[in-house]
């Protein structure tokens, strides 16, 4: 159950994010360049989903919750980016058995 709840939060920020991209005018006129929507889709696809509620909901304005809305997208793109890499380094290391010698009697 934790793998399912580790792989969604890494697929459905992105899925909404192309969906949104293709489908909508959720993002025309946003950004300058193109840079900055495939860095976001990459690195950090729940900032980039809420910078975007931001700027249509909130008219751009940075008041507290737009704010304390940042802050919890950040941390739950850190927070999976964080539990794929901690994966790998706490598992401890496969121990290998040596084979067993036999004492001639």
């Amino acid at each position: 159950m934790p793998v399912l709840f580790a792989l969604g939060a890494l697929v459905i920020p992105r899925l909404l994010t192309l969906i949104l991209w293709f489908f909508t005018g959720w993002f025309r006129g946003m950004f300058d360049t193109l840079l900055w929507p495939i860095l976001g889709f990459i690195f950090l696809p729940t900032t980039l989903l809420w910078y975007s509620a931001v700027q249509h909901w909130f008219g751009g304005q940075w008041t507290l919750w737009p704010v304390v809305g940042l802050v919890l997208s950040l941390m739950t793109d850190v927070w999976s980016r964080h539990g794929r890499a901690g994966q790998r380094e706490s598992q401890p290391p496969r121990r290998t058995r040596a084979p067993r010698r036999t004492v001639p009697a």
